[in-house]
């Protein structure tokens, strides 16, 4: 970034400027690019989630069944998640610049198209086009940042993206529901109309170019992780729906994910041009750090994913009192995450940061695992800023330090894995979270049912309420909404005490990583 440098004071010694702390791609206007970047990385991220809501709403307009309208969520994943891994190789062959560009405006077009859809055939369409455009945008939002700032910014550079990532999830469906409320539900797609607009023209004029690469596109390596990840979501997706392993259905999705799985690591292992460069998983720093996104993305979307119907089912809160509930958690995401940035420009080892973080999440989930039906407003609050401290310190440090030591060149490709493994995670996340809920709803259910007799009860008697007739009939119906309140209470309590051992159980790997360690300096890269 250009800029006019302050005049010394007679008698200063001005140290010399340091060679290697420039940037890969230096621009003119810096700040401005980055506002364009991180407008079109919060488009991205909140459309994971902003049309979560809204769901109920597309539902009789389209014309779609309670399980088929899921395909709208579905398959905007599906298609991100296949896309993904080829950010690298499109990047190197086409150009990171032309990408980038024609990423964010086929997303905005493909917004449009799911704002106008008429029914779920094409909603289902236009919502997997905004999906593959979208599944570039991530990956190259974070290389872009990292190659535009000097080395020793990039923790700050880090922080600033780390927001987006983590606050779009908290503001997505709150601003989906205040859309869908006011509006309609395709204001929920056509909003992304204006933000998007406003990135494109951004990027247009301030975007540099990088050097083109040529590398051969891996075929059988891309159709292998294709396999994988769409077998995995499918499996995920329609689990619960057809019984898991009871339905032929799911061991056909559990065999093709297998044997996806297995045939992508062979290959990538053997292959003399696979689609990753192995490079990439002989970092240490950089395979943990693979690790912890599926962690994050675990705890970050599963927890988001669970408290908004929890709010709103069990503590009556609306859809604007849920958003203002669950801000304090994004509020925490900002403070440690600037604090995170502050401790890596100054060189503190990232691992006991990253082990702090975790271990501060622990915490807040230990707190949700004591919520009860009376926990006041307060209480949500405090559990939901805790978190949020904790996950602003595991993020900053564990990217800076995948990034600390890996090549240039190979930051597009890193990037998109270290974005698929979070999604991964989430995926697995919010799927595992919500069997655990319906199975431990049913078994405290069951539970709390048997203890309903005559003796338990100071109301009603329930041994004769039949006498009653249609009273007696609503008051067992009343005492029946009690028990599923108190059941589903209990279940979620569970949800968060599974996460919170699982967050627990991460704790020691940050310390399997090395010690943060400042890459060498950059290759010259012409401009085209």
């Amino acid at each position: 970034m250009a800029s006019a440098a302050r005049p010394a004071r007679p008698g200063t010694i001005v140290p010399p400027a340091d060679p290697a702390d420039e940037p890969l791609l230096p621009v003119e206007n810096h700040m401005l690019l980055i506002v364009g970047i991180m407008a079109a990385s919060l488009l991205q991220i909140l459309d994971t989630t902003i049309a979560n809501v809204a769901i109920p709403h597309m539902q009789p307009s389209l014309g779609a069944t309670a399980d088929t309208v899921t395909w709208v969520l579905t398959s905007y994943i599906i298609a991100s998640a296949v896309a993904m891994p080829i950010t690298g190789w499109l990047a190197d062959r086409i150009g990171a610049r032309r990408l980038f560009i024609t990423s964010v405006a086929g997303f905005i077009i493909a917004s449009m198209m799911c704002g106008a859809a008429q029914n779920l055939g094409e909603m289902v369409i236009f919502r997997a086009m905004q999906g593959v455009a979208g599944a570039f945008i991530a990956p190259l939002s974070q290389s872009f940042m990292l190659d535009t700032t000097k080395p020793s910014r990039h923790p700050q550079m880090m922080a600033l993206w780390g927001m987006g990532i983590m606050i779009g999830p908290i503001l997505g469906p709150v601003i989906g529901g205040w859309l869908t409320e006011s509006a309609s539900w395709r204001w929920v797609f056509y909003v992304n109309m204006p933000v998007g607009a406003l990135a494109l023209s951004i990027l247009i004029a301030n975007l540099p170019h990088r050097d083109l690469r040529k590398r051969r596109f891996d075929l059988f390596g891309f159709a292998a992780i294709a396999v994988a990840l769409t077998s995995f979501q499918m499996l995920l997706d329609r689990g619960q729906q057809v019984d898991w392993l009871a339905s032929g259905e799911i061991w056909l999705y559990l065999f093709l994910m297998i044997s996806g799985a297995w045939l992508a690591v062979i290959h990538l292992a053997t292959a003399k041009n696979p689609l990753f460069d192995t490079e990439l998983f002989k970092d240490r720093n950089f395979a943990i750090a693979l690790f912890f996104m599926i962690a994050i993305g675990v705890i970050m979307f599963a927890t988001m994913a669970l408290l908004p119907p929890m709010l709103q089912n069990l503590f009556n809160y609306s859809v604007i009192d849920t958003g203002l509930v669950l801000m304090p958690r994004g509020i925490g995401v900002l403070i440690s995450m600037q604090m995170a940035g502050l401790l890596m420009r100054k060189g503190v080892d990232s691992r006991p940061v990253v082990a702090s973080g975790f271990l501060i999440t622990t915490i807040s989930l230990w707190q949700m695992s004591h919520w009860s039906l009376a926990a006041d407003y307060r209480t949500i609050v405090i559990s939901g800023l805790t978190q949020g401290l904790g996950m602003g310190l595991v993020f900053i440090p564990l990217n800076v330090s995948a990034f600390a030591t890996l090549k240039a060149q190979l930051r597009t490709d890193g990037s998109s894995l270290l974005n698929l493994f979070r999604s991964v995670g989430a995926s697995a996340g919010i799927s595992l979270m919500s069997v655990m809920l319906a199975r431990n709803l049913q078994t405290s259910h069951s539970n709390l049912g048997s203890h309903i007799s005559s003796n338990t009860s100071s109301i009603i008697d329930v041994t004769t309420i039949d006498r009653f007739q249609a009273i007696g009939d609503i008051a067992l119906k009343l005492v029946d909404v009690e028990v599923n309140r108190q059941a589903a209470m209990i279940a979620y309590i569970d949800d968060f005490y599974l996460m919170m051992w699982m967050t627990m159980a991460a704790i020691p790997m940050a310390f399997l990583m090395r010690r943060n360690k400042r890459a060498g300096p950059p290759p010259p890269v012409s401009d085209h």
